[in-house]
């Protein structure tokens, strides 16, 4: 009878001890504002200054240098910044698209919004091509046909807003339509054109849907803003000026 008792006292300890399953019933989130009462921890301090130090060298390093303000309000349809943008990723990926296919690029276009600082007469560092340019869009070549040329103007017509525009590209608007010209020549309905952007308004960002479903689709994996500094390296005195890309008449 001992026997027994310990064996269905061994039973009851063994189911007692059964493991079951846990569930999450209750999720608390609790804010903590810093504040100047939160002290700096030593330690942590101490860890990241090595690191931090290298990012402050890099983003002070001096690239170029421009003699004045360059900003993207200085013109309704067109600005300073906006012009240069468009021309130096022009100038960059050009080279890259024409070693991949043997053909060059007719224009480039970006967005107004993805202009998000300017920068200040006298040194331009790696820093203000960061703020420049704080995402992480790249540059991609769609060939489009001229309905999506077409559609493209328009849209600039309609906004009204000073997107960057390379040089290639002359429009003026007039009180019974347009003029267009694409590099010296008049806009021909009969071919197609390759347009460099971002891979951001490539997939209609911005309202930009005229980018999407292109007839061909060339990422070039060049960051726009590794374009940016790369062109700020190689130029000792940056230079950019309104004229008549896109105008009123």
């Amino acid at each position: 009878m001992k026997k027994y008792n310990i064996f269905f006292l061994s039973i009851l300890l063994l189911l007692s001890c059964k493991n079951e399953t846990q569930y999450l019933v209750k999720i608390e989130g609790k804010q903590i504002p810093i504040t100047k009462e939160i002290g700096s921890n030593n330690k942590i301090e101490s860890f990241i200054k090595p690191f931090k130090q290298k990012v402050e060298s890099e983003m002070n390093k001096v690239l170029s240098y421009t003699k004045k303000d360059l900003v993207r309000t200085d013109a309704i349809l067109q600005s300073s910044l906006g012009n240069l943008l468009a021309d130096l990723s022009f100038k960059r990926a050009n080279p890259v698209f024409n070693s991949r296919t043997g053909k060059n690029i007719d224009f480039a276009m970006f967005n107004y919004g993805g202009i998000r600082a300017g920068i200040t007469k006298g040194n331009i560092t790696t820093e203000n091509a960061f703020n420049l340019m704080p995402f992480e869009n790249t540059l991609v070549v769609v060939e489009l046909t001229s309905d999506k040329i077409e559609e493209l103007i328009q849209f600039l017509i309609k906004q009204k807003i000073a997107h960057p525009l390379s040089k290639q590209i002359n429009l003026a608007i007039t009180s019974d339509g347009y003029e267009l010209k694409i590099n010296n020549k008049k806009f021909d309905t009969d071919k197609t054109y390759f347009v460099l952007t971002s891979n951001y308004l490539q997939k209609g960002g911005d309202g930009m849907n005229f980018f999407k479903d292109p007839i061909a689709l060339h990422p070039l994996d060049y960051k726009v803003r590794n374009a940016i500094i790369d062109y700020f390296s190689e130029t000792d005195t940056v230079f950019s000026k309104l004229d008549s890309r896109f105008i009123q008449k």
